[in-house]
Protein backbone atom coordinates (compact mmCIF):
# COMPACT_ATOMS: atom_id res chain seq x y z
CA UNK A 1 0.00 0.00 0.00
CA UNK A 2 2.77 2.59 0.70
CA UNK A 3 4.75 1.87 -2.22
CA UNK A 4 0.92 2.33 -4.21
CA UNK A 5 1.27 5.10 -2.18
CA UNK A 6 4.23 6.35 -2.78
CA UNK A 7 4.29 5.54 -7.07
CA UNK A 8 1.00 7.44 -7.14
CA UNK A 9 2.78 10.71 -5.48
CA UNK A 10 5.54 10.74 -8.00
CA UNK A 11 3.24 10.31 -11.35
CA UNK A 12 1.13 13.28 -9.55
CA UNK A 13 4.37 15.36 -9.25
CA UNK A 14 5.79 14.00 -12.68
CA UNK A 15 2.29 15.34 -14.17
CA UNK A 16 2.52 18.79 -12.33
CA UNK A 17 5.62 19.32 -13.49
CA UNK A 18 4.83 19.16 -17.07
CA UNK A 19 1.58 21.07 -16.98
CA UNK A 20 3.57 23.54 -14.96
CA UNK A 21 6.26 23.37 -17.98
CA UNK A 22 3.87 23.87 -20.92
CA UNK A 23 2.24 26.50 -19.35
CA UNK A 24 5.71 28.32 -19.00
CA UNK A 25 6.15 27.99 -22.88
CA UNK A 26 2.84 28.77 -23.75
CA UNK A 27 3.64 32.34 -21.30
CA UNK A 28 6.62 32.46 -23.41
CA UNK A 29 5.27 32.24 -27.30
CA UNK A 30 2.74 34.64 -25.44
CA UNK A 31 5.87 37.10 -24.54
CA UNK A 32 7.67 36.54 -28.03
CA UNK A 33 4.32 36.94 -30.18
CA UNK A 34 3.74 40.41 -28.63
CA UNK A 35 7.07 41.80 -28.60
CA UNK A 36 7.00 40.68 -32.54
CA UNK A 37 3.92 42.77 -32.62
CA UNK A 38 5.55 45.53 -30.71
CA UNK A 39 8.44 45.67 -32.63
CA UNK A 40 6.24 46.10 -36.22
CA UNK A 41 6.23 42.26 -37.09
CA UNK A 42 9.76 40.07 -37.54
CA UNK A 43 11.68 42.24 -35.42
CA UNK A 44 11.53 45.13 -37.78
CA UNK A 45 10.15 48.23 -36.57
CA UNK A 46 8.19 50.68 -38.50
CA UNK A 47 9.31 53.92 -39.34
CA UNK A 48 12.99 54.04 -40.66
CA UNK A 49 13.65 50.10 -39.69
CA UNK A 50 15.61 50.00 -36.93
CA UNK A 51 15.07 46.79 -35.20
CA UNK A 52 15.65 46.05 -31.53
CA UNK A 53 19.12 44.27 -32.15
CA UNK A 54 20.24 47.13 -34.57
CA UNK A 55 19.94 49.72 -31.36
CA UNK A 56 20.90 47.18 -28.98
CA UNK A 57 24.13 46.85 -31.39
CA UNK A 58 24.61 50.70 -31.54
CA UNK A 59 24.43 50.49 -27.38
CA UNK A 60 26.77 47.88 -26.95
CA UNK A 61 28.71 48.29 -29.92
CA UNK A 62 31.52 50.68 -31.62
CA UNK A 63 31.44 54.42 -30.92
CA UNK A 64 32.67 54.89 -34.39
CA UNK A 65 28.80 54.05 -35.35
CA UNK A 66 27.68 57.28 -34.05
CA UNK A 67 30.75 59.63 -34.73
CA UNK A 68 29.74 62.58 -37.03
CA UNK A 69 30.73 62.14 -40.60
CA UNK A 70 31.84 65.73 -40.39
CA UNK A 71 32.71 69.10 -38.24
CA UNK A 72 29.35 70.59 -39.37
CA UNK A 73 27.31 67.75 -38.39
CA UNK A 74 28.98 67.48 -35.11
CA UNK A 75 28.59 70.69 -34.02
CA UNK A 76 24.62 70.33 -35.16
CA UNK A 77 24.27 67.21 -33.31
CA UNK A 78 25.45 68.99 -30.31
CA UNK A 79 23.07 71.86 -30.55
CA UNK A 80 20.31 69.35 -30.96
CA UNK A 81 21.30 67.17 -27.90
CA UNK A 82 21.31 70.52 -25.91
CA UNK A 83 18.14 71.50 -27.30
CA UNK A 84 16.58 68.22 -26.03
CA UNK A 85 18.76 67.97 -22.63
CA UNK A 86 20.60 64.31 -23.39
CA UNK A 87 23.73 66.83 -22.72
CA UNK A 88 24.40 70.02 -20.41
CA UNK A 89 24.13 72.80 -21.81
CA UNK A 90 27.37 73.69 -19.98
CA UNK A 91 29.59 71.78 -21.04
CA UNK A 92 28.30 71.39 -24.70
CA UNK A 93 27.73 74.81 -25.67
CA UNK A 94 31.05 75.51 -25.02
CA UNK A 95 32.46 72.84 -27.33
CA UNK A 96 29.90 73.69 -29.96
CA UNK A 97 30.77 77.26 -29.91
CA UNK A 98 34.48 76.71 -30.26
CA UNK A 99 33.77 74.03 -33.30
CA UNK A 100 31.80 76.81 -34.76
CA UNK A 101 33.82 79.32 -34.53
CA UNK A 102 36.91 77.14 -35.70
CA UNK A 103 34.86 76.32 -38.72
CA UNK A 104 34.14 79.98 -39.19
CA UNK A 105 30.23 79.68 -38.86
CA UNK A 106 29.19 82.28 -36.45
CA UNK A 107 26.76 84.10 -37.74
CA UNK A 108 23.56 83.00 -39.02
CA UNK A 109 24.40 83.00 -43.14
CA UNK A 110 27.21 79.94 -42.31
CA UNK A 111 25.13 78.23 -39.79
CA UNK A 112 22.88 76.94 -43.20
CA UNK A 113 25.11 74.09 -44.08
CA UNK A 114 22.76 71.11 -44.94
CA UNK A 115 25.25 69.26 -42.14
CA UNK A 116 24.78 71.76 -39.83
CA UNK A 117 20.93 72.07 -40.69
CA UNK A 118 20.60 68.25 -40.07
CA UNK A 119 22.48 67.93 -37.03
CA UNK A 120 20.73 70.27 -35.35
CA UNK A 121 17.20 68.86 -36.76
CA UNK A 122 19.01 65.17 -35.01
CA UNK A 123 20.09 63.77 -38.11
CA UNK A 124 23.63 61.78 -37.44
CA UNK A 125 25.68 61.64 -40.66
CA UNK A 126 27.78 58.68 -39.01
CA UNK A 127 31.41 58.24 -40.06
CA UNK A 128 30.48 54.88 -41.19
CA UNK A 129 28.05 56.46 -44.03
CA UNK A 130 24.79 56.06 -42.49
CA UNK A 131 22.33 57.98 -41.49
CA UNK A 132 20.86 57.96 -38.27
CA UNK A 133 17.45 59.93 -37.52
CA UNK A 134 17.59 60.50 -33.07
CA UNK A 135 13.98 61.53 -33.77
CA UNK A 136 12.98 58.04 -35.51
CA UNK A 137 14.99 55.40 -33.75
CA UNK A 138 11.43 52.78 -34.64
CA UNK A 139 8.94 51.59 -32.56
CA UNK A 140 9.18 50.30 -29.09
CA UNK A 141 11.40 50.07 -26.06
CA UNK A 142 11.64 54.19 -25.12
CA UNK A 143 14.58 53.43 -22.77
CA UNK A 144 16.48 51.32 -25.41
CA UNK A 145 15.71 54.29 -27.69
CA UNK A 146 16.78 57.08 -25.34
CA UNK A 147 20.27 55.18 -24.37
CA UNK A 148 21.41 55.08 -28.27
CA UNK A 149 20.28 59.26 -28.25
CA UNK A 150 22.36 59.56 -25.20
CA UNK A 151 25.52 57.34 -26.71
CA UNK A 152 25.01 59.16 -29.46
CA UNK A 153 25.03 62.45 -27.81
CA UNK A 154 28.32 61.89 -25.81
CA UNK A 155 29.97 60.49 -28.65
CA UNK A 156 29.76 63.36 -30.80
CA UNK A 157 31.19 65.62 -27.62
CA UNK A 158 33.72 63.72 -27.23
CA UNK A 159 34.86 63.21 -31.21
CA UNK A 160 34.20 67.18 -31.22
CA UNK A 161 36.54 67.93 -28.49
CA UNK A 162 39.23 66.17 -30.20
CA UNK A 163 38.71 68.48 -33.47
CA UNK A 164 40.05 71.21 -31.13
Amino acid sequence: MKAIRIRLMALTVTGLLLAGGAQANNLLNSLSDAANQQLGNNGSSAGNGNSMGQLSSLLSGSDNNLTAKSRTNAAGILGYCVKNNLLSASSATSVKDKLMSKLGMQNASTAQKTDYQDGLAGILHSGNGQNLDLNNLGSGMTQIKEKVKEKACNVVLKQAKSFM
